[in-house]
């Protein structure tokens, strides 16, 4: 079939058929005017899909409201193959789909678990996946399918969408491949017209006035051309073409049978597309019987206004501008009595919801019955993960609640199910309708506060902090665990984004500390993980390390504990992870980030994975695993891709990767990002790990006045974490630099902070610091300190780092030898991890010792992309490709096709020959045997 004008599009839907068939995938948003041919292209793309299988799905404006109904459709054949899926998967799936009662399921495992099936399934046959009017597709399930469609790669399967322009930006297809479609050019809209027109006589004027009406769109041009035209006069812009060709429509309807038009507008408003259950509806609407219902349907047939033959499972109208208009035409009246009958034949024991939702739609004024029937259909929403659809049918409930008390407490639910749904437009839209603050409810009000908050930090807008801070006040007298978690929200988005037109660090924390002593001391034995959390962040920044440290050690051995990973604790993985680097703890960050996130997989914990694979890879840079590191950051990447997150987010950490790599470009592009991202921050954590991936880039490279002006900006903005990871680097810039002053107060801040941690990453920086600034008789007592602290942990840039100061001191006292075995022992241990910059110090300063570093390959594992050399890992660690799929969030298939071009790049056959060729580095450096001396 050719479509007039769409000859390039023809040819790139093609294109992606034909790699399916060759085991490839492809996905594509076609975006356009209504009755551009977006459906057409979609019908050609089916009637071109020979050999292989077809799904179709249909957006239906009266579905949005019930979650995963578009999944459902696309998975009803293949549901009996849901017990080959991963345990996690299956229950998250069939939970989703209501087949089984359990907890809300994470869209995320659902995601996974659907992407399983498809992909199986076109193990047997390439699978095309058509969705039509996506904007009026199921949050959910638009969710789950540009999931899919984005983790595509090597499946053998087509991902097809088609969205209206005037629906505006879908943030779940946002990535995804996208084209948009134009008007036809004038020779072909003519051709088109004239073949509707066919043999028929028609007046030039006439067929003028049809092509400038229509103005080059297909479906104008058939529409226009079945009736007559109006050739008189035209004063003024002609209305857009959607709402005209609605009005044409509508002009078709209201000449039809009052049987026909009752039918036409009970499938309008209906979502099945069943028409044995519409036509129940209509009988008992007018009393008909049987054969006049099929007649209705038969002559809507024959007037083109719905498909014949009927699809099952999809939209019954030939085009979707015909539901809009029969029901958005249609009196309220005649639409009441339409869903009043679909409601009398809908079974409510076996589809609540919908009956509910018929029920509602059919009622006119408060009804505390149907709004506590939607109340419990808003609860099934929730319980199989429809957070979007339990939002509606909360505000139903609303409008149909007379009791202002119970109005507004189904109105802040729905507010908080669509906060939770990650929709802060629709939670906006919802707050807004609560009543003005009521003195004599003031918690509504606070709770209110907080969801409007949290919305507006989504939103990236200035004052969403105050008003976290306003409610976490107000809470925090009536109700002091829910205003100490509000606190935490408040802390977490002060430190982490600040804004200048906002609450500071500073200010929370200070109100922190002031409720909290109103309560049990944080570091009392009874204390929770978010109390000890809430006191030793807020100290931080409002009080100092040593009083901080306390909390934030009981904190962090809380989070250790057994089983903690399971518990309220991980609702506060970030603020832990946090403390861990400000603590300079290594092993809770390693410990905690790996118990965390399999924790975080075993319940599609999406959040807390993201966190977790955040602070694996930042614990790997320090462990000097970089490529490990590079796996973590690219399933951090991947998860923000899984979910359209926005992936610039990663640049900070990622920074610091290519800063130990000794890349600059990639530093400075990284850091860049972070800057236009956040253009207008004072500083705060994000800002600050950027710089402080500055101050190592500067320092592998010698260039230590930028080193130390990068480090002095980490340490001069508010609020003050994680500026520990730069003093050490400011005392060593400022010594080279000849500033003495600068060192010592620099090295002052880091023995207090490292004091009050204790542990032997802290205390070991604090030897190698004090060495560069103590006289020659005391300095290689600290080098040795230094080392042997390090010695003993996993943290092989901080070792390699005090080697090359040792040795870099060596030679200056002309101890040439000495300095050779240290700076050889850096230079060996910077290659070995890919620290290209630092090993490039170590080798120019061994030359200058009169010695030669001896070469060494830094490991074939860089010929490999992040998303290969992760695969790869996963496999030589005895990974199956399904385990690897569900870790890596993409097919068994695309794992195959990853793994061969692993074995290709390697020179491996089997598995078993990848351990060897990843050259993968020990976890701990060999032992020195110098014993670090007693601390005062």
């Amino acid at each position: 079939m050719i479509l007039k004008g769409r000859r390039s599009e023809q040819a790139l839907l093609q294109e992606l058929l034909d790699g399916a068939r060759a085991g490839m995938s492809g996905a594509l948003v076609l975006r356009g005017d209504a009755g551009l041919g977006k459906t057409a292209l979609l019908d050609h793309a089916v009637a071109s899909a020979t050999g292989m299988r077809v799904s179709q799905v249909a957006g239906i404006e009266a579905e949005q409201e019930l979650g995963f109904a578009a999944v459902h459709r696309v998975l009803r054949p293949l549901l009996g193959r849901r017990a080959d899926l991963p345990e996690p998967q299956r229950a998250a799936l069939e939970t989703a789909l209501g087949m089984v009662g359990g907890p809300p399921p994470d869209r995320f495992l659902v995601g996974l678990a659907v992407l399983t099936l498809l992909a199986q399934s076109a193990r047997e046959q390439p699978l095309l996946l058509v969705c039509d009017d996506a904007q009026w597709v199921d949050r959910e399930s638009l969710d789950v399918l540009a999931f899919v469609a984005r983790r595509l790669h090597a499946d053998g399967i087509v991902a097809l969408f088609a969205v209206r322009d005037e629906a505006g930006t879908l943030p779940a297809l946002a990535g995804l491949p996208g084209l948009r479609l134009g008007r036809l050019p004038q020779t072909d809209a003519l051709a088109l017209l004239m073949d509707h027109i066919g043999g028929t006589p028609v007046d030039q004027v006439v067929i003028d006035r049809i092509m400038a009406a229509a103005a080059g769109n297909p479906l104008a041009l058939r529409e226009l051309s079945r009736g007559p035209v109006p050739v008189g006069p035209d004063f003024g812009e002609p209305p857009a073409i959607g709402p005209r060709l609605e009005a044409r429509f509508l002009l078709r309807v209201r000449d039809l049978p009052a049987s026909s038009r009752t039918a036409l507008l009970a499938l309008a408003a209906d979502a099945t597309g069943d028409r044995h259950l519409v036509g129940r509806a209509v009988r008992h609407l007018l009393g008909s019987d049987g054969e006049a219902t099929t007649e209705a349907f038969e002559q809507l047939e024959r007037e083109e206004l719905l498909t014949r033959p009927p699809v099952p499972g999809t939209s019954p109208f030939r085009h979707p501008l015909i539901r809009s208009a029969v029901y958005g035409g249609a009196s309220r009246a005649d639409r009441r009595a339409v869903h009043a009958a679909l409601a009398a034949v809908t079974d409510a024991r076996t589809d609540p919801d919908r009956h509910a939702w018929h029920t509602a739609a059919a009622t006119d004024g408060p009804d505390e019955a149907v709004a506590t029937a939607l109340h419990h259909g808003a609860e099934r929403a929730r319980n199989t993960g429809g957070y979007l659809a339990q939002a509606s049918f909360l505000h139903r409930a609303a409008e149909l609640t007379e009791d202002p008390a119970r109005r507004a407490a189904r109105l802040l639910e729905a507010c908080a199910a669509a906060l939770t749904a990650g929709a802060p437009h629709r939670t906006e839209e919802l707050l807004r309708l609560l009543p003005a603050s009521d003195p004599g409810a003031p918690l509504l009000g606070a709770h209110a506060d907080r969801l409007r908050g949290l919305a507006r930090l989504m939103l990236g807008r200035d004052g969403a902090v105050r008003i976290l801070l306003d409610a976490a006040l107000t809470l925090a007298r009536h109700e002091p665990e829910a205003g100490r978690d509000v606190f935490l929200e408040a802390v977490d988005a002060a430190m982490v984004v600040p804004r200048t037109a906002d609450a500071t660090a500073l200010e929370v924390a200070t109100a922190a500390l002031a409720t909290r002593a109103r309560h049990a001391e944080a570091t009392d034995v009874d204390a929770t993980v978010p109390d000890l959390l809430l006191t030793g962040h807020a100290r931080l920044v409002a009080a100092s390390h040593p009083q901080a440290a306390p909390s934030l050690r009981a904190a962090l051995a809380a989070m250790r504990r057994p089983g903690a990973e399971e518990s309220g604790a991980a609702r506060w993985t970030l603020l832990g992870m946090i403390a861990a680097v400000e603590m300079w703890d290594i092993d809770t960050l390693g410990e905690c980030g790996r118990r965390y996130a399999d924790a975080a997989r075993r319940h599609g914990a999406l959040r807390m994975l993201q966190i977790s694979a955040h602070a694996n890879a930042t614990s790997e840079v320090f462990r000097g695993n970089l490529d490990t590191a590079a796996s973590h950051f690219a399933e951090f990447k991947d998860i923000a891709d899984a979910t359209g997150a926005d992936p610039r987010h990663s640049h900070p950490t990622d920074a610091m990767l290519h800063a130990w790599r000794g890349d600059e470009a990639a530093t400075l592009s990284a850091v860049q990002a972070q800057r236009e991202l956040y253009p207008e921050l004072p500083g705060g954590i994000q800002v600050q790990l950027s710089r402080a991936a500055l101050v190592v880039l500067e320092l592998g490279h010698r260039r230590y006045p930028q080193a130390q002006a990068a480090a002095q900006e980490v340490l001069d903005d508010p609020p003050p974490h994680c500026g520990g990871l730069s003093l050490p680097g400011l005392v060593e810039a400022a010594v080279r630099n000849d500033d003495p002053a600068v060192a010592r107060r620099a090295l002052r801040t880091l023995a207090e902070r490292a004091t009050a941690s204790g542990t032997p990453w802290a205390l070991g920086l604090l030897a190698r610091s004090r060495a560069l600034l103590a006289h020659d008789s005391q300095a290689e007592d600290h080098f040795q300190e230094a080392i042997a602290l390090l010695a003993p942990t996993p943290l092989r840039t901080e070792r390699a780092h005090a080697d090359l100061l040792y040795g870099e001191w060596l030679r200056r006292q002309r101890r040439k030898r000495d300095a050779r075995t240290r700076l050889r022992l850096a230079h060996e241990q910077f290659t070995s991890m890919g620290a290209s910059a630092f090993a490039e110090r170590a080798r120019l300063e061994l030359l200058a010792t009169g010695a030669h570093a001896r070469a060494r390959g830094a490991g074939t594992d860089h010929q490999l992309t992040p998303q290969e050399s992760r695969i790869a890992r996963m496999a030589a660690h005895g990974a199956t490709n399904q385990e690897i799929a569900t870790n890596v969030f993409i097919s068994a298939s695309t794992v195959e096709y990853h793994l061969a071009k692993a074995f290709r790049k390697l020179g491996v056959t089997s598995r078993r020959q990848l351990p060897a060729a990843l050259q993968q580095p020990p976890l701990r450096p060999r032992s020195t045997g110098i014993r670090p001396r007693q601390q005062p």
